[in-house]
């Protein structure tokens, strides 16, 4: 199955230039190595896990830059019910028992310093009474308003992190794992896309040979059927029976239609796996030809390089990061924060320019909350490295399953190889004693059905063999290699 590079170029720019109709579409012979390359560029779900990584990449670049310094504009207007006022009715006995004993203070001390003693204390009692009686009376009985109902402010928030416990740390580790398991789940599916590709493919060769065989078979019925005719016309044989020979050469062709049909089914899920209009016309004409698989037992640490392995394996990074989120929780949160006012209208008080500062946020008690995250992130470290365990014994017995699946069908290959010579030698045999009337139509008939479900038993192990190559593959973690057993 060897194409040319101009062949197999000019199909694949004909299928990435867009749709193509099928009063347009150009056919050329398509290898397992150009559907290979189609699904990477086509397949819905490669470019589904291609963007994810795409997004994780981006979050992570996000996250790299979380210890840059935050600036906000802040602005508001705020309108309230009424205007602030002075409470002067809630101090008023503190401000006139206040004022009164100042004023009785400073007449004594000038007096003091006029006469070098203290005012009687008599005196010092008239000072006080009168200077609390005129205070009080002068004292105002309503509380005066600071400032309008309304007032806007606005500023520059500046706020830098300075000590997070790792918390923005651990976000970048988590940012990493993240994009870490985006890239295994691009290589997941783009190995899983392969085998369901490989699968497709796999399967019209098969039925490829099938129809080919089948081909064979109408073609020697049909045969059978003109010479059990000209028998007949000789008066030799019977008519009934050149009706066996008509019947049988009715069911063969109604089973190659059949095949033919699950090509075109096969024809249509491939065309899917490809993202190709369903109404271009594809062209593989090869059949399935053994070969056998001369790959060596699975090495000992095979299971590293499948990407389902490294996909689970993956989440152990993600949970011990999630244990160090979960630790970094109960420590303290330190900023340093800053303000540079821009304008203020209507504001009751007059605020600086600008300040800076040091902020700490340290959450003391949350209710054993934190210790119980802790507690819950390492079980999960646990789990995953269960399921990467187990999924690496999986990996292990599926293999060597596998392996010998492959090793019992290409014995029977073997010997279902020489059924169908035998078959069809047989076949030839009855033919020759039909020509010397010494077997039947339906002898022959007989013959031809025996070879066609031997071949039909040989294709069907072929099919399965390759299938089996192909899964051994995909497990090892290289589907694609299956294109050394399909050339």
């Amino acid at each position: 199955m060897n194409v040319s590079a101009s062949t197999t170029g000019l199909f694949i720019l004909c299928f990435l230039a867009g749709p193509i109709r099928q009063s347009q579409a150009q056919t050329a012979e398509l290898s397992l190595a150009d559907c290979f390359r189609l699904s990477r560029s086509r397949n819905i779900a490669v470019e589904q896990a291609r963007r994810s990584l795409s997004a994780r990449q981006y979050q992570l670049k996000s996250e790299q830059a979380t210890y840059m310094p935050k600036v906000d504009l802040l602005a508001g207007y705020n309108y309230l019910s009424k205007p602030l006022e002075i409470n002067l009715q809630q101090v008023k006995d503190g401000i006139v028992e206040g004022s009164s004993q100042q004023a009785t203070n400073a007449a004594n001390t000038v007096y003091q310093q006029i006469t070098g003693n203290p005012l009687p204390q008599n005196v010092q009692d008239v000072i006080y009474n009168t200077s609390r009686d005129i205070i009080g009376a002068a004292y105002p009985n309503y509380n005066p308003a600071l400032a309008k109902q309304s007032y806007f402010v606005a500023a520059l928030g500046l706020r830098q992190p300075i000590y997070l416990g790792g918390k923005l740390a651990t976000a970048r580790d988590i940012a990493r794992a993240e994009y870490d398991a985006g890239i295994i789940n691009l290589e997941l599916a783009e190995k899983q896309t392969d085998f369901a590709v490989a699968a497709s493919y796999i399967r019209i060769l098969y039925l490829n040979s099938l129809t080919q065989s089948q081909g064979r078979i109408v073609e020697a019925m049909e045969q059978n059927e003109r010479f059990a005719v000209s028998l007949v016309n000789n008066e030799i044989i019977p008519p009934y029976q050149r009706n066996w020979a008509t019947v049988a050469l009715t069911w063969a062709r109604t089973r190659q239609h059949n095949v033919e049909l699950d090509k075109e089914n096969a024809l249509v899920e491939l065309k899917r796996l490809l993202q190709i209009p369903q109404d271009s016309a594809v062209l593989i004409g090869d059949t399935l030809r053994f070969r056998s698989m001369t790959a060596p037992s699975a090495p000992d640490d095979f299971y590293r390089s499948n990407p389902l392995w490294k996909s689970i394996y993956s989440k152990s990074s993600l949970a011990e990061s999630a244990v160090k989120a979960s630790r970094s929780i109960n420590l303290p949160n330190i900023f340093g924060i800053g303000s540079l006012n821009l304008y203020q209208k209507d504001l009751p008080v007059t605020t600086p320019p600008w300040m800076v500062g040091v902020e700490m946020q340290w959450t003391l008690f949350s209710g054993l909350n934190g210790p119980r995250k802790v507690k819950a992130a390492k079980q999960l470290v646990e789990e995953a490295k269960l399921a990467a365990d187990n999924t690496q014994n999986i990996l292990e017995a599926s293999a060597t399953v596998v392996r010998n699946k492959v090793t019992a069908l290409e014995k029977d290959l073997l010997a279902l190889s020489t059924a169908r010579d035998q078959a069809r030698h047989t076949t030839s045999l009855v033919r020759e004693r039909l020509a010397n009337q010494m077997s039947s139509v339906k002898d022959v008939n007989e013959a031809l059905l025996v070879e066609e479900e031997i071949s039909k038993a040989y294709y069907a192990a072929l099919f399965g063999y390759m299938l089996a190559a192909a899964e051994y593959y995909n497990i090892l973690g290289t589907p694609q290699q299956i294109t050394d057993l399909i050339q």
